[in-house]
C-alpha cells in the first residue's frame, strides 16, 4: 500500500509540475496536445488534488499498520522472554533441589552405612 500511495503521490506531482511549467494552455502528453477548457482545468485539478490526498491517506495508512504490528511483534517477544527467564529460574531452583537431595541422600547413605558397619562388628 506504501508503493501504491507513493506512486499516486508521484503522478500528482507529475501533474503540478506539468502545469506549474507550461507558459500557454496547451498541454502536451504522450504526444497528444491538450487545450482545457476552465471547467476541465478545474476538475483536473480536483482530480489532482484527490490523488495526493488519496496516496498520503494511503502512506499513512499503511504507516500506522506496520507500527502496529511491529508494537504487537514487541509486545510478544517481550513477553515470551519474560516466559523464558521464568522458566529458567525454575530450571534453577529444581536444579538446586535435586542437588540438595542428592547430598542429602548421599549423607543419608553414608550413616545407614556407618551404622550397618557399628551392628555389624
Amino acid at each position: 500500500m506504501i508503493f501504491l500511495g507513493l506512486l499516486l503521490v508521484l503522478l500528482a506531482g507529475a501533474a503540478i509540475v506539468l502545469i506549474a511549467t507550461e507558459e500557454s494552455a496547451r498541454y502536451v502528453l504522450f504526444g497528444t496536445t491538450f487545450e482545457p477548457n476552465h471547467i476541465e482545468m478545474f476538475l483536473a485539478g480536483a482530480a489532482t488534488a484527490a490523488a495526493l490526498l488519496a496516496g498520503i491517506w494511503l502512506i499513512t495508512l499503511a504507516s500506522r499498520r506496520s507500527a502496529q504490528r511491529r508494537r504487537r511483534l514487541r509486545t510478544v517477544r517481550a513477553d515470551a522472554s519474560d516466559r523464558v527467564a521464568k522458566l529458567e529460574e525454575e530450571k534453577r531452583e529444581l536444579e538446586r533441589k535435586l542437588e540438595h537431595e542428592r547430598t542429602t541422600d548421599t549423607t543419608d547413605d553414608r550413616l545407614v552405612a556407618g551404622s550397618q558397619e557399628k551392628t555389624a562388628r
